[in-house]
């Protein structure tokens, strides 16, 4: 892939200063700039490397006032938002770099799968019966499509992801490697002899548009209904949905979270890295947990903030640390206390 400096300043609405003609056929860090590559500067800690990086092209905010001049094999593209116009050329270059069409001669396709057009299939894949795969979608290496499955249209599963039966992926969704959508929940029952017995999930799971599912998530069916996951949400590697949980529209979601069975977030929550969230509960719209937090109770509050486990709302929370940290100079307040009332218990 090869593009010129003005091509580059065209798809961001810059302003090119240096030679319009000059190529790049790559990307790279300002800090780690080559020659022909293209690269951004957003932060004003790494300004210094736009005087020596030997990259080609350099996207800048407008908003940075150099002090010298730049090397003259450097043409740089004045921009409003130099980080949100590189991931603009990130996506670009994505998309020129997956762009791949056919269906792989390994590949084991049901007669009663349904392709679109211009679909990639890649090398054993098995697509079951009535598994429907919508224009334009890409389904990497190695993964397996149960029975009547549908995924959208532009949708992209990588190598290693597994999607069983009759679970529903919508339009321009990105599911990563070694995810598993759809596997049995974690249900069961004790019988009388404290043995337990299997409940099983005979539900689906649903995700809808503009999802992104990171590596190695796991999110099970419903025992009944759907498992949800609303347009927009984005789930990071290595996180357990749990059956029946709905995940709100444009709620993100880090890593090694786990959320319990029916519990259902709300749309434009933000929850950090290690959050465990019990099950049958709700959480408001707009819900912003911090890290390692342990959520044990609905909360009703929109756009409220927690941490902790128990967690509570953060005010409350960071006024109780502070008393935490001074609990050993408290004890020792209160021991010299105690041997001045007290003094011949010593």
């Amino acid at each position: 892939m090869e593009f010129t400096a003005s091509q580059v300043a065209e798809l961001l609405n810059g302003r090119i200063e240096g030679n319009p003609e000059i190529t790049v056929n790559q990307l790279a860090k300002i800090e780690e700039g080559i020659p022909n590559a293209l690269t951004f500067l957003s932060n004003e800690a790494y300004v210094d490397y736009v005087y020596d990086t030997d990259a080609s092209i350099c996207i800048i905010d407008n908003s940075f006032k150099l002090d010298k001049k730049v090397k003259g094999t450097l043409t740089l593209v004045w921009v409003e938002d130099a980080r949100m116009c590189f991931v603009k050329v990130l996506e670009m270059y994505q998309q020129y770099k997956s762009n791949k069409s056919g269906i792989d001669s390994s590949a084991q396709i049901s007669e009663s799968a349904k392709l679109g057009s211009n679909v990639y299939v890649g090398a054993n894949v098995t697509l079951m019966s009535n598994a429907e795969i919508g224009d334009h979608a890409k389904i990497y290496g190695n993964v397996y499509i149960g029975e009547n499955v549908k995924i959208g249209s532009n949708t992209v599963i990588q190598s290693g992801a597994i999607i069983q039966d009759d679970c529903e992926i919508g339009a321009d969704c990105k599911i990563y490697s070694g995810v598993i959508i759809g596997g049995d929940g974690f249900g069961f029952a004790p019988n009388s002899e404290n043995n337990y017995s299997k409940v099983i999930h005979i539900g689906n799971v649903v995700i809808e548009d503009h999802v992104e599912i990171g590596a190695n998530t796991t999110i099970d069916r419903g025992t009944l209904g759907s498992t949800r996951i609303k347009k927009g949400a984005k789930l990071d590697n290595l996180i357990q949905i749990a059956h029946n949980v709905e995940v709100g529209e444009n709620t993100v979601m880090a890593a090694q979270t786990g959320v319990a069975g029916s519990t259902k977030i709300g749309k434009n929550c933000m929850i950090g890295g290690q959050v465990g969230i019990v099950g049958h509960l709700s959480i408001a719209d707009g819900v912003k947990i911090a890290a390692q937090s342990g959520i044990g109770t609905t909360i009703k509050e929109e756009n409220s903030i927690w941490q902790g486990s128990p967690a509570f709302q953060i005010g409350d929370y960071k006024r109780s640390y502070v008393m935490f940290r001074n609990l050993p100079a408290l004890k020792e307040r209160i021991d010299n206390l105690y041997k001045i009332v007290s003094p011949k218990s010593n």
